[in-house]
């Protein structure tokens, strides 16, 4: 199975740290956010990931080059200075995602999911992980049925940035910037989405206060990795 992830964002709730360096390339216990999808990719067993550039695009090519030190082989969806957003960047990338069900990390989300045990169940358009909703998300984004279908009403889950997705969700799309979310919906309206509960760690690292307590919890031994050691240097907030 290839993989996609999604690195082209501005980072405007990070600024001023993403001034002058993306979002993927901040570190966190040692290592640039975006080591840590990558690594966990490639311990599933993914050997081709593309990877989505705008801001500070030159940057992110240069520090992942082929990909060949993580044991993949990385190609590159660049998106020109304005971001396309996440359903119209992945639009943008099929051509090389192919005709078969893809995963998709976003690189700006800390997990120890294994990410092997992801697949797309029959009929579904898209399959996302699900996690219960942090203090800066309480609504909550999908209600997981206890079949695995997501359903109209019920209790809601924060989706988590990772899932497995169907190029067929994209049909009738053309080109251009859109949002993933109405792609979600019209698959949920359809009975072709489906969902499962993560309960180990995960982080959305969208804030400079988040990147520090992510940070600090990888740095003193609080989080660890299942793919990835933890580094030295100092400073959560530079890139290599």
């Amino acid at each position: 199975m290839k993989a996609m992830v999604l690195a082209a964002g501005r980072g405007e709730r990070m600024r001023p740290l993403t001034d002058a360096t993306p979002k993927p390339l901040l570190r966190a216990g040692g290592h640039p956010l975006i080591d840590y999808p990558l690594h966990a990719l490639a311990a599933a067993g993914v050997r081709e990931v593309v990877v989505n550039l705008s801001w500070h695009a030159a940057m992110l090519r240069d520090y992942l080059g082929d990909g060949g030190r993580y044991g993949l082989s990385i190609r590159f969806s660049d998106e020109g200075p304005v971001p396309l957003e996440t359903g119209g960047g992945i639009r943008h990338a099929l051509a090389w995602l192919g005709e078969d069900p893809f995963l998709l990390v976003n690189g700006d989300v800390w997990t120890d999911h294994p990410l092997s045990s992801l697949a797309l169940p029959d009929g579904s358009l898209a399959h996302l992980v699900l996690v219960d909703n942090p203090p800066h998300h309480p609504q909550g984004d999908f209600s997981p049925g206890p079949d695995g279908r997501v359903r109209e009403a019920g209790a809601r889950l924060t989706y988590a940035g990772i899932g497995v997705l169907h190029p067929g969700l994209f049909a009738g799309r053309g080109p251009g910037r859109f949002p993933l979310k109405p792609l979600l919906d019209r698959a949920l309206s359809q009975g072709r989405l489906t969902a499962e509960h993560w309960r180990g760690h995960w982080m959305d690292v969208g804030t400079p206060a988040r990147l520090a307590e992510l940070d600090d919890a990888l740095r003193r031994g609080k989080l660890t990795h299942p793919a990835l050691a933890p580094a030295g240097g100092d400073g959560g907030s530079r890139a290599r």
